[in-house]
């Protein structure tokens, strides 16, 4: 099993309850001065991944950008990189 990576998936337009109610729990949610939202958390599994693109393309949801940010094997949450 592979450890979780913290991603940021950012979303064009404000994203509202009903298209982020399945992640609230999951992930930071940010609203950009651009006009986007974007969305912060740990990701556990490409399946994981998978199922929350396949949610917000099911939304109508455009996708601005995905990008993990833990991209060091060796970096433990909570600790400098």
């Amino acid at each position: 099993m592979t450890n979780p990576t913290r991603y940021e998936i950012e979303l064009r337009g404000r994203a509202g309850d009903r298209i982020l109610r399945p992640v609230l729990d999951e992930f930071r949610v940010e609203l950009t001065d651009a006009g986007t939202t974007r969305l912060i958390g740990a990701i556990r599994d490409p399946a994981h991944l998978h199922g929350l693109l396949t949610h917000f393309t099911a939304m109508n949801v455009e996708l601005v950008s995905v990008r993990p940010l833990d991209t060091d094997p060796h970096h433990q949450e909570g600790t400098p990189s």
